[in-house]
C-alpha cells in the first residue's frame, strides 16, 4: 500500500522541543489544516456537524537513520524505565505513524482549510488522512490507561521578565515543562521557536523565567 499526504499542518511550532506531548494538553494551540493538489470541497460536506477530528500523520522530524528499537524511554516516566513500543507513543516505530484527536475552530472547503485547536503536530507536518471523532465510539470513560492513566499536571509557574512578551497560549505550552526528562539544570538557558519568536527561559524548581522573546529576523 502507497499513501501519500493528502494535506500539511500548518502552526507556530516548528520543532519537536516545545511542541506538546500529547493532543489537547494546550486546548487553544492554533493551527490550519492545508490541503494538496487534487482536494475538493465535497469531500468535507457533512464535517461542519462535527466538534473534533482524527489525523492520521506522520512524524517527519524522525531522524531516518535511527534505529528501531522493541522498547523505549517514556517522558512520563522520568526517562528512566523501558517499555515495549506499542505500549507507548514514541515517535519511532515500525510505521511512523502519529493519530491526535483535534477539536476544529472553522471549516473553508472553498480554500480548501480547517482552522483547528490542541494539536500537537509540527508546522509542515503530513497529514495522511482525516476522519470525524464520534463520541459514542471513540470516548471510552473509566478505562485503564497504564502509565499514562491521568493527565499531567502543569508542574511550571511561568514567570515573565517582561510583561510585555506575555501570550497566553504559550504559557500554556511552557507550563508543561518542555525540557528533556533527564535535564535539571537551574543555569542553562533554554531555547524555544514559536510562531515566529525566539523564546529564550530558564527553570530553578517550578519556576519557569521566560528571559527573551525576539522576533525572528
Amino acid at each position: 500500500m502507497e499513501i501519500k499526504p493528502i494535506a500539511y499542518y500548518r502552526g507556530p511550532l516548528t520543532e519537536k522541543f516545545g511542541t506538546p506531548r500529547q493532543a489537547g494538553l494546550v486546548p487553544d494551540l492554533p493551527g490550519t489544516v492545508e490541503f494538496c493538489k487534487g482536494f475538493e470541497p465535497a469531500m468535507l460536506d457533512g464535517l461542519e456537524g462535527f466538534d473534533y477530528i482524527w489525523l492520521i500523520w506522520g512524524f517527519s522530524l524522525n531522524n531516518p537513520h535511527a534505529s528501531l528499537s522493541s522498547k523505549v524511554r517514556p517522558p512520563r516516566l522520568g526517562g528512566n524505565e523501558k517499555m515495549g513500543v506499542f505500549a507507548t507513543r514514541s515517535p519511532y516505530r515500525p510505521n511512523p505513524l502519529g493519530l491526535s484527536s483535534v477539536r476544529i475552530a472553522t471549516i473553508d472547503a472553498a480554500a480548501g482549510r480547517i482552522e483547528v485547536l490542541g494539536a500537537d503536530l509540527v508546522d509542515g507536518t503530513p497529514i495522511f488522512d482525516i476522519k470525524p471523532y464520534v463520541e459514542y465510539a471513540d470516548s471510552h470513560p473509566g478505562v485503564r490507561s497504564g502509565f499514562a492513566s491521568a493527565a499531567p499536571s502543569k508542574a511550571l509557574k511561568v514567570v515573565w521578565t517582561d510583561p510585555s512578551m506575555r501570550d497566553g497560549t504559550l504559557e500554556d505550552i511552557l507550563a508543561q515543562d518542555p525540557r528533556p526528562a533527564y535535564q535539571d539544570d537551574p543555569t542553562r538557558i533554554y531555547g524555544l521557536s514559536y510562531d515566529e519568536k525566539n523564546i529564550r527561559f530558564k527553570v530553578e524548581e517550578d519556576v519557569l523565567t521566560v528571559l527573551e522573546a525576539d522576533i525572528v529576523s
